[in-house]
């Protein structure tokens, strides 16, 4: 679930932090800088683990503050595919469950990915598994706040840098369209389909009811 990441990165100390030790001050700007941040194609950012190396630091004209290039190591919140987590049911759409493990929200088990047979429950907007007994079909509701277990079986990363109008007549109307359509810089897209993941027979049932 966690790794190690190592980085590079030429960090900027001003003047007023100079009485402090370096490594201190890198270590508070590269968590300024990182924590609780996506870097695409790598994961989110949880805290900085250690510094590995320290190259010359320069000062250059017209800007009192140095510039270090640091090399370091993250801890960084990416899970393998097929790890299974287990989280917290957050809400639910007709686009799934969406599932939170505490410091990280954006995780959805889309519908072909739960048990089935499954259906939406649009007055209690919840997802339900009708679940077969020998006594008939039961419907267990996935409510909001039940412990979820799932598999991890994708992720998806969108870069989410600032870009520039395409044109000098945007408007808007198209700006308010593009903030409306943000999407997260890092999804993760869960399972639940597998028996060993939601139990199978009176445990699940009284677990789900």
């Amino acid at each position: 679930m966690f790794v190690l990441v190592e980085m590079t990165d030429t960090v900027r100390i001003p003047p007023w932090q100079f009485e402090r030790k370096l490594n201190e001050s890198i270590a508070e700007e590269l968590n300024k800088k990182l924590a609780n941040k996506v870097v695409y194609n790598v994961g989110l950012c949880i805290c900085l683990y250690d510094i590995t190396k320290l190259e010359d630091s320069y000062i250059f004209p017209g800007d009192g503050a140095s510039h270090t290039k640091v090399h370091f190591r993250y801890v960084v919140f990416h899970p393998f595919l097929d790890e299974i987590l287990v989280g917290e049911i957050k809400s639910c759409s007709q686009d799934g469950v969406h599932v939170s493990i505490g410091f990280f929200d954006d995780i959805v088990i889309p519908p072909e990915s739960l048990q089935q047979p499954a259906k939406f429950d649009e007055a209690e907007q919840v997802w339900v598994w009708e679940y077969e007994t020998e006594e008939g079909a039961h419907d267990l509701y996935m409510d909001i706040g039940e412990e979820i277990r799932f598999r991890v079986v994708d992720e998806t990363f969108v870069d989410t840098s600032p870009t520039g109008p395409s044109s000098a007549e945007a408007s808007t109307s198209n700006a308010t369209e593009e903030v409306q359509k943000k999407e997260a810089p890092y999804t993760l897209v869960g399972s639940i389909s597998e028996p060993v993941l939601t139990g199978t027979g009176e445990e699940t049932a009284k677990d789900w009811s």
